[in-house]
């Protein structure tokens, strides 16, 4: 067991109150002879500061914690790594727990975090509505939201799914491709999973072919894609793939490589997220950035402005609190 406070007071032959005083930045009167003994001893005898109890007397745990699918996915690998670094600058800890997709195990998780008394929570969920949205609240704990919407009146940071989307079929239509595929698989989950992101992505692909004529467009909307990637791009039309997610258009590109198609000369493909990975393929994928850096970033913030409205005794829920992002085309040589 290591050495306490109430051990350094012995040691050093001065109250506990001393101790604290010397431990914690001098606070209150002490002799700057007695403060410099008591450092010296503490770290001669290696003293380790309870930080639950230090937590427990300033009314927080210093842990926030943090839920999203799982790390096998380079875009939650980043989120999590840039969440930790900027949570760590604050002297907070983070627990990271992952629903895999799973509504109740994500919801058993979010309770279990508060039971633990977490002084906040990042989400990226699996769950939506108003009901689950009155679960959250009923936890007591700030909350922000990443990637998924949940519903009206939960702190929410991402980008404009919708609009960036629009802007990558449009840089396909642009280069004169009449044939566009669009993957997005999650779609085969629709009403079983909150999967805001793809609805919202497949909203502006459909929008913006809206605006077009003489297109042919096929859907690729189920797990079962990759079975269909050689017959949808049979014919002699000028064709392209439009993916909702990086990790699709990848699986679309080793497939089609299969088959001796190469993209940007056989085939057109764009993607969505810009996952580090893209950096080590070639031909490098053309895609969307949604910003995960900044995302990260400003999810943590946004949680710590809340965590100290809260301890303040201030309004921390306010609707209001959504802050998207500016997203970027990536240039690559796949269109």
């Amino acid at each position: 067991m290591g050495i306490t406070t109430k051990d350094l007071a012995q040691i050093c032959g001065v109250s506990r109150t001393t101790v604290h005083r010397a431990l914690h930045d001098g606070a209150g009167r002490i002799n700057p002879d007695t403060r410099e003994m008591i450092l010296r001893v503490a770290k001669e005898n290696d003293y380790r500061p309870d930080l639950l109890a230090r937590g427990l007397v300033k009314g927080r745990t210093f842990n926030i914690g943090v839920v999203v699918l799982d790390v096998k996915s380079r875009y939650f690998a980043e989120l999590l790594s840039i969440i930790g670094a900027e949570a760590g600058k604050q002297g907070y800890f983070v627990n990271i727990t992952l629903h895999d997709n799973d509504k109740d195990t994500e919801k058993s998780q979010l309770t279990r975090l508060a039971d633990y008394h977490v002084d906040g929570i990042i989400v990226s969920s699996v769950n939506e509505g108003d009901e689950y949205k009155n679960f959250l609240r009923s936890l007591d704990i700030p909350l922000v939201s990443v990637d998924n919407r949940i519903a009206g009146g939960i702190p929410f940071v991402g980008i404009d799914q919708k609009r960036a989307m629009t802007d990558a079929t449009a840089k396909v239509i642009e280069k004169k491709y009449e044939k566009l595929i669009f993957v997005c698989p999650p779609m085969e989950d629709a009403g079983k999973r909150n999967i805001y992101v793809h609805k919202e992505r497949l909203k502006g692909f459909k929008e913006t072919i809206e605006k077009y004529s003489g297109l042919e467009i096929l859907y690729l909307l189920d797990w079962n894609y990759r079975e269909h990637v050689e017959s949808a791009l049979k014919g002699s039309r000028k064709t392209a793939f439009v993916c909702s997610a990086d990790e699709f258009a990848l699986e679309v590109m080793k497939r089609l490589k299969k088959s001796g198609k190469r993209a940007g000369k056989d085939y057109g493909i764009i993607g969505f997220d810009n996952i580090d990975i893209l950096d080590y393929v070639t031909p490098r994928l053309t895609t969307i950035s949604n910003s995960v850096a900044e995302v990260a970033e400003t999810a943590v913030a946004l949680l710590f402005e809340l965590i100290m409205r809260k301890h303040e005794g201030e309004s921390w829920e306010e609707p209001a609190l959504c802050k998207i992002l500016p997203y970027r085309m990536v240039e690559g040589e796949t269109i």
